[in-house]
This record gives structure tokens, C-alpha cells and sequence, in this order.
């Protein structure tokens, strides 16, 4: 099988063509280079804001559509196993262009949340969601490989610590602009908000997104120096030689294993995309605003740290120490929050000071991982690089998807907390004055509770004015709904307000479990983990260069 040589994007004819045809003749100088890197992390960035935003308005979702908390958890599971099996199909179609994939994603993707706010029930609401994470999906395939296509080995992890930030500063966005804007917008202006953002970068990646072709893509650069050697070898390869057999090379420890296990070991940032506003509202009190507050300091110090962590495992020219550092780091201070868990009187300060910890170490561990991820599927077959992180994809969602459907089953005391925790307490508030009145006395009242309201006997009636009085009787009465919501439901979330605690322990102590998981794997993935001797498998790949490109010359 023959795959035609791609052409410049200058080469490739009228305006409509130049809209699919994307693919690149030569190696992009830097200045292009990093101008289509930045389309593709923007791009991440959005995608993610418009994946994201749901969770930091998951309550009131809930209530505008009267959806159970467990429904809404299956938003998130549904979601999440679609996406895992787009990730696959994103690996099967990379024939249609990766930019392409990305590019009209992003446009689909921003009109489906457009959308999104005017569904007529949860059913169409749960429906288009499923088809937002579907391209989401793809697109977690797409774009690192992107990256990865535009990124030596050399400034690999600085350019995959950019890209990483894609959902972290997206997470980071949500929380910014709802926590300044929930005040005074509704949750349906926060989703459109989003939408209209992803048009806008839509735009831009439209006309300016392009990727390599197949010929200079399928191959291993170590540095820029490489840019003639890689060109001159494209010449004379033929693409569809290493197009067969990609799945079996990629079924293999170090790929499918180092993938669970980073997996897994993000159990804590997904728990913070999708819980921590769900569990400080109803374990610490917090408003929406105040939690989605307080989580932009774990976003925030985690996006400077994936950019810090990859120009410093770029420079050191090693991935596994700093993977080893963080992955220690992270699970210390993980163990540290899951401790706080039962301490309601936890400061703020204190929780934040712990964010900044856990995202810095976050970054630290994550951003080397990718590199060392793409360069681990480069060892098995460059031109697997999309099936590889296919594989990747698809683990990651289905291990988001698990994580989902688990956590209302471990942390039981969320649903009534979540579906009746705000009535109940809204009830006791306006209920107070009466509450006090039945407590003072609480056999008439109990006697009174066992009859209709029009259908009291007149004796018992008598002694309930005789007793409490007309005025505090007249009180309790009016009361009657709020006293009706605290019978029906304050029992149970009571006692879900003192189990909570322990539960939502119970589950930050399996995402420490995750992270402890990934330590091992780290030893299975390829790189060096001395810097000296990683700076002399540089050198002899320079020397190697220089061979080749002068043999190629002498040919000629």
C-alpha cells in the first residue's frame, strides 16, 4: 500500500482544499512551529472548558432538571465510557488528519454546549453531553499526538507540559470565571459562555492549524538538528510500510501498564474536576463560589508546574527521577488531605496551602510522564505514535468512567446530602421558631402529627391550645411545610452530614492508593535515569547525524 506524498499547504489548491488538505511538506521553522503548538494547546484548553464547566455548576444542573444525584453521576459515566472508545476510533482514523479531527471537533463540540442549556429534560441533556465527550475523546488522542508530531525528543516534555495544561487550565478557567460570575449569571450563561469561547479558537484553528505529513511524522527526532536528515529520509520512505501491526506493538507492558497506571494515579485530579465542589459544599458548607475559589489554587499551581517540570526534564535530559519525586511527593500530601477529611474545622488557608502542594507535585510527575510516554511508543514504532496514545485514551476513560459509578457507592451520604441538604437546611431556618415550640413540647405535638390537620379531635385539640397556646399553636401551623421537609427527609441527611466525613476519607484514601500504584511502573518506561548519561546518548545521536547526512551527500 502507497500513500501519496503530502504538498505544502502553499501547494495545495483553492481556498476550500486548504480547509482538509493540512498536511506539510517540510519540517516547520520555529517560528511556525510554535505558532501551531499554540493553536493546539488553546484548543485543549477550550475543550476542556467546555467538558469541565458542567461539574462547576453540577448543582444547580441538578436542581433545574430535578435529577437525582446518581443521575447525575451517570452524565459523567456515560460520558466517560463513550470518550474511551472514541479514543480508539481516534487511532483508527487518523487518516483523516489529526489536525482535521481537532479542528472540526472543536466546532461540533462548541455548538453541542451552545445547545446544551436549552435541552427540554435530563434524557436530551444526557444525550448531548454523551456526544460532547465522544469528541472529546478523539480529541485527547489528537492532540498530544500533534504535539508530539511538532516536539523533538529534546524539548518534548516542555511542549507535552504544555499541552497538559490543557486540562488544567481549563479546569482553571471554569473556576475562574464561574467564582467571579455566579453572582450575577445563571448556569445557563456559564455553559454559553464556553461555547462562544470554543467558536472563537474554532476560528482560528480553521485557518491556521496544519500537521506533518505522513512521510516526516512516521519517524524519531531527537533535536532540531535532525530537521535535514529527517526531510532527505522522507524522500525515499514509503508510509504504508509501517502501517500494519500497530495495535499488537502497542499491546505491551510498558504501554498499556505505564497508561493504567498514570491512570490511576490521577484518581485525585479527577475526584477535584468532578467532586470538590459537590464535597466542600456539602461536607464544609461552602457556596459554589467559594469551592470553585478554593480548587484554583490547586489548578493554578499545577499549571506552572507542568511548564516548570518540563523545561527542567528537557534540560536534565532525563523523565523518571522527576517522576519518582513527584509521584512520592503527591502521595504524602494526598495522605495529608484524606487525614483532614474528618476535621470540619479545617481552614480554608489550610486546604489551599495543600493544593499548591499537591498541583505542584502533580505537574512534576505528569508532564515528564508524557514525554516519556511518546518517546516509550516512539521505541516500538514512530509511526504508532496515534495507536499508542489511543491505547492511553481509552484506559484513561474507562478508568475515569469506573472512578464515576464508585464514588456515590463508597461516599453513600452524598445523595441525600446533594438532593435534600439544601431544602432541609433552608427548612430549619425558616422553620425555627416552631421547631422550638414542638421541642418544648414534644407528646402534644406527636399526638397532633398522628391526625390530618382538618381532622384533629376536638378534645385533643382543646388540650393542644390549653397546653401550648393559641399564638405558638397558630406559629406551628404556619410552618407546616418546613416541618414536613425536616420530618421526610431531615433524619437521613442528619446522619449523612456525620457519616460524610468518613466516607469521602475513605475514598482519598483509594486515590492514594492509585498513586502509590504508579511508582513501580515508572521503572518500566524507557529513558535514562542519569542526566550524564543521558547527555552522551545525545552526543553519540549528534555524531550519528552527521554520519548519515554526510553519507546522503556523498551519495548525491
Amino acid at each position: 500500500m502507497t500513500v501519496s506524498t503530502s504538498t505544502d499547504d502553499a501547494a495545495t489548491p483553492g481556498f476550500a482544499g486548504r480547509l482538509w488538505h493540512r498536511d506539510l511538506a517540510h519540517y516547520p521553522e520555529t517560528r511556525r512551529r510554535y505558532a501551531y503548538l499554540a493553536i493546539v494547546v488553546v484548543t485543549t484548553i477550550v475543550l476542556y472548558y467546555l467538558l469541565y464547566i458542567q461539574y462547576a455548576v453540577a448543582t444547580s444542573i441538578i436542581t433545574h432538571f430535578d435529577m437525582t444525584f446518581g443521575y447525575f453521576i451517570w452524565l459523567s459515566v456515560v460520558g466517560n465510557a463513550i470518550g474511551a472508545f472514541s479514543s480508539l476510533l481516534a487511532g483508527l482514523a487518523d487518516r483523516w488528519g489529526r489536525a482535521n479531527l481537532v479542528v472540526y471537533g472543536l466546532l461540533v463540540a462548541g455548538v453541542l454546549v451552545l445547545v446544551l442549556p436549552s435541552s427540554p429534560d435530563k434524557t436530551v441533556y444526557l444525550v448531548l453531553f454523551a456526544v460532547l465527550s465522544f469528541i472529546e475523546g478523539i480529541v485527547l488522542v489528537a492532540t498530544p499526538a500533534l504535539i508530539r508530531d511538532f516536539s523533538p525528543q529534546l524539548g518534548r516534555a516542555t511542549a507535552m507540559g504544555y499541552w497538559t495544561m490543557g486540562p488544567v487550565i481549563g479546569s482553571l478557567v471554569v473556576t475562574s470565571v464561574t467564582s467571579a460570575t455566579l453572582g450575577s449569571s445563571t448556569w445557563q450563561d456559564e455553559l454559553r459562555y464556553s461555547g462562544i469561547s470554543a467558536l472563537v479558537v474554532f476560528v482560528v484553528a480553521l485557518f491556521g492549524l496544519r500537521e506533518l505529513s505522513p512521510r516526516l511524522r512516521d519517524q524519531v527526532m531527537v533535536s532540531m538538528r535532525d530537521r535535514a536528515l529527517i526531510e532527505a529520509r522522507a524522500r525515499g520512505i514509503d508510509p504504508g510500510r509501517q502501517s500494519s501491526g500497530h495495535w499488537r506493538q502497542m499491546l505491551r507492558l510498558d504501554v498499556v501498564g505505564s497508561a493504567f497506571a498514570i491512570s490511576v494515579y490521577l484518581l485525585l485530579y479527577y475526584a477535584a474536576v468532578g467532586n470538590f465542589v459537590i464535597y466542600f459544599s456539602s461536607t464544609f458548607g461552602y457556596s459554589e463560589q467559594r469551592a470553585n475559589g478554593l480548587a484554583n489554587w490547586y489548578w493554578a499551581a499545577n499549571a506552572v508546574a507542568l511548564v516548570l517540570a518540563g523545561l527542567l526534564s528537557d534540560r536534565l535530559g532525563v523523565r523518571k527521577p522527576l517522576m519518582l519525586i513527584g509521584g512520592i511527593g503527591s502521595a504524602v500530601m494526598t495522605a495529608i488531605f484524606a487525614m483532614l477529611a474528618t476535621h470540619p474545622d479545617t481552614e480554608y488557608a489550610t486546604f489551599a496551602a495543600l493544593f499548591v502542594g499537591i498541583g505542584v507535585l502533580g505537574g512534576l510527575t505528569y508532564a515528564p510522564w508524557m514525554a516519556s510516554f511518546t518517546e516509550t511508543v516512539e521505541k516500538h514504532n514512530p509511526a504508532a505514535t496515534a495507536t499508542g496514545l489511543a491505547v492511553w485514551g481509552w484506559i484513561l476513560r474507562v478508568v475515569v468512567a469506573v472512578s464515576a459509578a464508585f464514588v456515590p457507592i463508597v461516599v453513600t451520604s452524598v445523595t441525600p446530602l446533594v438532593e435534600h441538604g439544601a431544602e432541609v437546611a433552608a427548612a430549619q431556618a425558616q422553620a425555627g421558631p416552631a421547631l422550638a415550640i414542638v421541642n418544648a413540647h414534644p407528646q402534644i405535638f406527636a399526638e397532633l402529627a398522628e391526625h390530618p390537620a382538618d381532622a384533629v379531635p376536638p378534645d385533643l385539640a382543646a388540650r393542644a391550645a390549653q397546653e401550648v397556646g393559641a399564638a405558638d399553636l397558630g406559629v406551628v401551623q404556619k410552618a407546616g411545610p418546613q416541618l414536613a421537609i425536616l420530618r421526610e427527609h431531615g433524619p437521613e441527611v442528619q446522619k449523612a452530614a456525620a457519616e460524610g466525613p468518613g466516607q469521602w476519607q475513605t475514598w482519598w484514601w483509594v486515590c492514594l492508593a492509585g498513586q502509590i500504584v504508579f511508582l513501580p511502573f515508572i521503572f518500566v518506561m524507557t529513558g535514562r535515569w542519569s542526566p550524564r548519561r543521558a547527555r552522551q546518548d545525545a552526543e553519540e545521536h549528534e555524531r550519528a547525524v552527521a554520519r548519515e547526512l554526510a553519507a546522503l551527500r556523498s551519495e548525491t
